[in-house]
């Protein structure tokens, strides 16, 4: 009986210890799981669109809350949207920002990921981890992260690259298009646009 309660509290001390992670050491460690797996993966680095989407799948999507990100893009007219087409919204806003990302990964060409230190207060529920990429022959990107904690852990509900929010930047774009089709326009154009291939890109080197 000892045996059986050492063996599951030894396999729940890693939850409890990624449940206490800080956001600055959970962006750290996603983006140096996924740079490794894009540095070491040929087919990921050429644009391998099934193991891209796997890897964001696995490493990157679990730690993005989309139902919150696709409402602050649609900003007011969430409102108008019924259950059904916030649902439509949020997988299909979901989808762009997954072939954005698979699309991104392609441009790695051996970058460093900076975050720095954080500060945030322990009883804080949000935060912005901020980070930058470090690139040879050009000035960092800077990259932060808005976070919220949750019962499940820090999870990110905006992307601001380089000043834009990625949030911001979608809304005015969502707003001309639910004037003009309204909230099923939106999602129809949502549609289209991920129904669409994904560009062809050169190999790495």
């Amino acid at each position: 009986m000892l045996r059986i309660l050492a063996t599951l509290l030894a396999a729940l001390v890693p939850a409890v210890a990624l449940a206490q992670e800080s956001p600055e050491a959970l962006v750290k460690r996603v983006a140096d799981e996924v740079l490794a797996v894009v540095k070491n993966d040929k087919d990921v680095a050429n644009g391998n669109q099934a193991k891209v989407v796997a890897l964001a799948e696995q490493k990157v999507l679990p730690h993005f809350d989309f139902e919150r990100m696709t409402r602050l893009a649609v900003g007011k007219n969430w409102s108008q949207a019924n259950d059904a087409q916030k649902q439509s919204l949020i997988k299909e806003f979901r989808t762009l920002l997954v072939r954005t990302y698979s699309s991104s990964l392609g441009q790695y060409r051996n970058q460093v990921i900076e975050v720095k230190p954080g500060k945030a207060a322990p009883g804080d529920k949000e935060t912005v981890v901020r980070t930058q990429i470090v690139q040879q022959g050009g000035p960092p990107i800077p990259i932060d992260y808005s976070m919220e904690k949750k019962d499940s852990g820090w999870m990110v509900y905006d992307v601001v690259i380089d000043g834009a929010s990625l949030v911001t930047t979608y809304r005015g774009t969502f707003n001309d298009q639910v004037q003009r089709g309204g909230i099923d326009g939106l999602v129809k154009t949502l549609q289209e646009r991920n129904a669409a291939p994904v560009p062809a890109r050169s190999a790495a080197k």
